[in-house]
């Protein structure tokens, strides 16, 4: 009688790159299964020669190190060999929101300069609207047939090239992925993230030997969220980098996240509190078998204890809360399963305690260091923390200073035992649905109708999405114009999901005497009788 032999610990040692990622689980679990999609299957050996021959194609088609590529379009499995593939030639992936109007999504490879843009079929039909927009117009592969026309398919031209190792020296140091942020001054950033900054903070996490962070060989892990968003592509990354196989879901649906977790023994899953509230309410969300799920970890804004309670008592799993941003990679903040009690208690009204390596301080606005259950902006300081802003150093510098602390823009404090509460955002970004939207990006795009003398836009309470866009306008004298008019033409400038939902109409903004909108003054009736201005 045979007993099945234990996978070997993980060598966090020998990963320092994501190139390194994809080699390393090669050697040490090729048969296991790394990435499921739509019924396509990839083993960790199929997962590097793919990714070979990714490196390979971009190297034949003149790209070296250093340099971008972009990819439109929702969740694959081929999404993450380009990034793999990419990260062993050194040449940079950035992916860009599917749901971006074509003005931003030119902005953005523009903005890369990238010479090669990888379409998914949901953006295929809206590449010449695209290229309307750009003065240098970069070769286009469709990810798949449908649509494809006569754009060269991604199979096709991998396929095309050798599987052989590229050979190409990467260094920790080197940038692998630029995310694009919405930006404060309506121009959205490109966060550069390196290595270090992506695997770094996560190899001190897995090392802390935290329960809900211990990943095993039979661990399954869903990968829903968008991958132009860090909590995509960095749970994509976390999973493979653990081992663990990785079910892709081409975008969050509700209705098939119930199905995941039944037909494909998922075991741990991130999702938005948005996303968790859908569905938990799905009908038949009491009826799923959870056995297998561990745990839920979820973020990117606070979630009700309402809502909470909810999960907790369907689920049945742990639940573990995560805060972050972008330009930290993701998580840098966590509230443990052990702090989450269905009956409510202080802590949970916490985004928790900092992860292994990091270091969180609260500052005032000169940057001195303020003293515990004092409300000022969080700062931070980990391996995590962005190499910078793609080509824009006066904003760098104004986020990480020389001592290599971050401002995160958020308002919180620590209590004593060092856990962050959040308690507003120092700067005005709204987030609606865990997506992150800025008004003056807004504002721009409203401005510019006829009709509108002058615009402010804020986040006001939403009970699904936890914030929705307000804009409250002024007309031009004798101008008319009704909200669902301004709406309709805002939607032409900017993605739908950071149009407005509601329009007010006031004679005139309130300022201050420096001509300041008072943003707070027009927010304040919207969010009376809440503890936190953040929803």
């Amino acid at each position: 009688m045979t007993t099945a032999t234990a996978a070997p610990p993980v060598d966090f040692d020998q990963m320092p790159t994501l190139a390194q990622v994809a080699r390393y689980h090669a050697r040490e679990r090729g048969d296991s299964t790394a990435l499921v999609f739509e019924g396509r299957t990839s083993s960790f050996a199929d997962f590097d020669r793919r990714t070979n021959q990714v490196a390979n194609a971009l190297k034949a088609a003149g790209l070296s190190k250093g340099q971008r590529i972009t990819y439109i379009g929702k969740n694959s499995d081929h999404y993450f060999e380009l990034l793999f593939g990419a990260a062993k030639v050194g040449v940079v992936m950035t992916p860009i929101g599917w749901r971006l109007a074509p003005p931003e999504v030119a902005y953005i490879i523009s903005d890369s300069a990238a010479p090669l843009v990888f379409v998914g079929p949901e953006l295929i039909g809206q590449v010449e609207a695209v290229a309307a927009h750009l003065d240098v117009r970069p070769q286009v592969i469709a990810m798949e047939a449908d649509g494809a026309g006569d754009y060269p398919l991604f199979e096709v031209w991998r396929d095309a090239a050798p599987a052989t190792d590229p050979g190409v020296e990467i260094t920790a140091g080197d940038v692998a992925v630029q995310l694009y942020t919405s930006g404060t001054t309506g121009k959205p950033k490109g966060a550069m993230l390196t290595h270090a900054n992506i695997l770094g903070g996560r190899r001190q996490a897995a090392e802390a030997n935290m329960p809900w962070n211990s990943w095993s060989p039979d661990d399954v892990s869903l990968v829903a969220m968008p991958v132009a968003h860090i909590g995509g592509t960095g749970w994509g990354i976390v999973g493979l980098f653990n081992g663990a196989k990785g079910i892709v879901a081409r975008e969050f649906d509700p209705f098939r996240v119930l199905d995941f977790i039944e037909q494909d023994r998922i075991s741990k899953m991130f999702m938005v509190p948005a996303a968790m509230q859908i569905v938990v309410r799905q009908p038949r969300a009491r009826e799923v078998d959870y056995s297998r799920l561990k745990y839920i970890l979820y973020g990117a804004s606070p979630i009700p204890l309402d809502l909470l309670r909810e999960c907790m008592e369907v689920f049945g799993c742990g639940f573990c809360q995560q805060y972050g941003m972008t330009e930290t990679c993701g998580t840098i903040v966590y509230l443990p399963p052990e702090d989450h009690d269905p009956a409510g208690n202080a802590r949970m009204r916490a985004a928790g305690l900092p992860m292994p390596g990091v270091e969180l301080k609260i500052i005032d606005e000169e940057g001195k260091t303020l003293p515990p259950n004092t409300v000022g902006e969080v700062a931070t300081r980990s391996v995590a923390n962005m190499a910078g802003y793609w080509n824009l150093d006066a904003a760098t510098r104004a986020t990480i200073g020389e001592d290599g602390w971050l401002r995160t823009g958020d308002a919180g404090y620590l209590d004593e035992d060092g856990y962050l509460f959040i308690h507003d955002r120092v700067k005005d970004m709204i987030i609606s649905g865990a997506e992150n939207i800025y008004p003056a990006e807004v504002e721009s795009a409203v401005y510019g109708h006829p009709a509108v003398a002058e615009v402010a836009v804020i986040g006001i309470p939403d009970d699904k999405w936890g914030e929705a866009v307000k804009a409250v306008v002024a007309l031009k004298p004798g101008a008319t114009a009704d909200a669902e008019d301004i709406i309709a033409f805002a939607r032409t400038r900017i993605a739908a999901f950071k149009a407005p939902k509601s329009v007010d109409f006031i004679d005139a903004l309130p300022r201050n005497a420096s001509g300041k909108i008072l943003r707070r003054e027009l927010r304040d009736p919207y969010w009376a009788g809440r503890e936190r201005r953040v929803n």
